[in-house]
């Protein structure tokens, strides 16, 4: 129970459906360490813990608060810093559903004695009666689906999710919880990274890695256009920012760490056909032969028509049947048939 109305509305409706539900919040800073709340945004505070504890008491749900910010800092928010120090543009709720909720979170809920973990997340997730594996699927609201970021959840994962706000629209889950009387039914979403509420990603990374050491920016020919102060100031794709006066707008196309390089060129150098991936989940069986999906490489990216091919040892190769512009390591590339997440993996 995060605090805010999807997992408010999750909680109530599996208590309303006679589970014996307990309500779990993961505490992942130290609120009792300077007092400067100001750390993190309009998720994961303690407001938002105080939100949670109300919404369990309204519901006459048990409510646990469980201490994860050792396992916060060291599996979402060091790897965010790595990934940007290493040129990648990270994705860290990937990370904290794969490897905190649905794995750490788990493990704490067993030993309350709860054989399932649901959370206010927009997907849905079925048993294939001829197989036997489980589905993950998009969310029945397009505009709030969150199946891109769960791509990685295993069978063993799946196996013990839920996801009771999936099957219906978001205006839908605020009426619901208008109606039950929940204190959060008019919260707003929170629509940032919980330890970034500024969205200054470049101080953040910043701060923890400061002798983060600065390069030149280079055109695609290699000639040298300007100076930078770090690559983990910059995304691909990225045009604002890069303090280059030329005639024509540029935007950022590769990333070089070793070289602490930045390079830059027009628009249209970056369209890409291709990309590989590692660190792949095959939600559906792996395939033996060349699939075709709808392949989506960035989270507000459509899903575009391509073949995905496996390379074996969590490895793929996507080709797309048209250029697709700023496709960027580091994030995630998944791929769909129709409504149903085949798997995924993370952009080399």
């Amino acid at each position: 129970m995060s605090g805010g109305v999807d997992s408010s509305v999750a909680a109530a409706l599996l208590a309303e459906q006679g589970h014996d539900v307990i309500g779990l919040s993961m505490q992942l800073y130290d609120a009792a360490g300077d007092g400067d709340d100001r750390a993190f945004g309009s998720c994961c505070s303690i407001d938002d813990l105080h939100d949670a504890r109300r919404v369990a008491s309204a519901l006459h749900i048990p409510h646990y608060i469980i201490n994860f910010e050792r396992q916060f800092d060291e599996l979402v928010v060091s790897n965010f810093v790595q990934e940007y120090t290493s040129g990648r543009t990270p994705l860290p709720c990937a990370h904290c559903n794969s490897d905190l909720k649905f794995a750490t979170l788990a493990d704490r809920s067993r030993a309350l004695g709860a054989d399932r973990v649901a959370t206010g997340h927009y997907a849905r997730v079925e048993r294939d009666e001829t197989t036997g594996r489980f589905v993950l699927k998009r969310a029945i609201d397009p505009s709030k689906d969150q199946a891109y970021f769960l791509f990685s959840l295993t069978q063993e994962q799946l196996a013990h999710a839920m996801f009771p706000v999936g099957d219906r629209p978001k205006d839908a889950v605020r009426a619901y919880a208008r109606e039950r009387n929940l204190p959060v039914a008019d919260k707003p979403d929170s629509q940032e990274i919980c330890f970034i509420p500024d969205h200054d990603y470049a101080r953040f990374v910043g701060e923890r890695t400061p002798a983060a050491a600065g390069g030149a920016i280079l055109s695609e020919d290699g000639h040298v256009l300007g100076r930078h102060d770090g690559i983990h100031r910059y995304t691909v794709g990225q045009r604002k920012g890069l303090g280059l006066s030329t005639g024509s707008p540029l935007y950022v196309l590769e990333l070089r760490p070793a070289d602490r390089q930045v390079i830059v060129g027009p628009r249209a150098s970056l369209e890409k056909a291709t990309l590989t991936a590692s660190g792949g989940n095959w939600i559906v069986e792996e395939p033996e032969h060349p699939l075709k999906v709808r392949a989506q490489s960035r989270h507000r990216h459509q899903a575009a028509p391509a073949t995905v091919r496996s390379l074996g040892t969590g490895r793929a190769e996507v080709v797309f049947d048209m250029p697709q512009i700023a496709i960027t390591p580091g994030q995630a590339v998944v791929f769909y048939s129709a409504d149903v997440v085949v798997g995924g993996g993370w952009i080399d």
